[in-house]
């Protein structure tokens, strides 16, 4: 497995992560807790090294899970986690990232993952109502305490992420980035090229849009977050069927599968850059990680970006809500 280094804080993590969240919730139906275990295990057997979870994931239980299943490899693996939400009787109510929350969060978040430190610790998502440079002191402290090694934010602006930089370098900014959502080239890559901080990527394969699976026909269950999403509507599913055909076009043409050519134009975007998708199937895990073993050309990338200028993309990829709790 090819290796890639997280900014300049030195943090080494595998080029391709596992992001485990649909393993817990919005994206059913959710395999017994075995199943998946025998799933993150064969992972670190693959050559995975890092795994992304967080404490609102279920909440709690996808810690568990990975923690569980991770124990016997501990020394081996980055886990990276996150803190950030308010939780009331097992459900996020808004977000919180005042310290005492923060350090709270820690405590349980080494427990459930039956450790002594986190390897990576994001802000989830920026609150309004404390300062970032707050947020950092409190992570320092932390740091200074060896229970956390390394810390980022996720889905954050690039004023804040000026701003805890210089309290605290930062090791990584995690946000949603693929073919079909594009928005952190703008602002947010050249900061970080700048800065030399790493970018993980989630969401590469769209909430598995670029794999194929799903058209105009296809309806999500009520209890699958993607039914809330604009982008998943019948009519924009079918839209955006113009970016999946040009995908699949160069799948044919490189002997790959559309998956492996979405992953493999995120890594080949920047050296900097780590996607995490998510799988809960062992053959769609290889089939993921197959991308590091594929090359686009200089040649290849620019035509592929010039087709992808001429597709507008239809729908937004959260609901409002949600959306307007990112880019702070």
């Amino acid at each position: 497995m090819k290796k890639r280094k997280l900014g300049n804080s030195g943090l080494e993590v595998s080029a391709i992560g596992l992001g485990c969240m649909g393993m817990s919730q919005s994206y059913p139906p959710f395999p017994e807790k075995g199943e998946m275990i025998s799933l993150l295990r064969s992972a670190v057997e693959l050559g995975v090294t890092f795994f992304d979870t967080a404490e609102v994931y279920g909440p709690y239980t996808n810690e568990e899970l990975v923690g569980e299943a991770l124990e016997p490899y501990r020394d081996k693996v980055v886990i990276a986690t996150k803190f950030g939400f308010h939780i009331q009787n097992g459900k996020s109510v808004g977000l919180d990232s005042r310290p005492e929350t923060i350090r709270k969060a820690v405590e349980g978040s080494l427990k459930r993952l039956r450790t002594d430190h986190i390897d990576l610790l994001y802000q989830h998502r920026v609150d309004p109502n404390v300062p970032i440079e707050e947020v950092a002191e409190t992570v320092g402290q932390l740091m200074k305490e060896g229970k956390v090694l390394y810390w980022g934010l996720s889905e954050a602006g690039v004023q804040t992420v000026r701003r805890a930089h210089a309290v605290l370098p930062l090791t990584a900014i995690q946000s949603e980035y693929s073919m079909w959502y594009r928005k952190p080239e703008e602002e947010l890559f050249p900061a970080l090229e700048e800065l030399g901080v790493g970018f993980v990527a989630f969401s590469p394969l769209g909430k598995g849009f670029l794999t194929g699976r799903f058209n105009k026909d296809t309806r999500f269950d009520s209890t699958d977050f993607r039914s809330s999403v604009p982008r998943f509507k019948p009519e924009n599913l079918e839209a955006n069927q113009a970016l999946l055909e040009l995908i699949k076009d160069i799948a044919a043409k490189k002997n790959a599968t559309p998956a492996q050519i979405a992953l493999a134009w995120v890594l080949a975007q920047k050296p900097w850059i780590v996607p995490i998708p998510g799988t809960k199937k062992l053959e769609r895990l290889k089939e993921n990680l197959g991308a590091q073993d594929i090359d686009l050309s200089a040649q290849e990338l620019a035509e592929i970006n010039e087709a992808l200028s001429k597709i507008k993309i239809a729908g937004e990829r959260y609901p409002e809500e949600l959306e307007k709790l990112t880019g702070k």
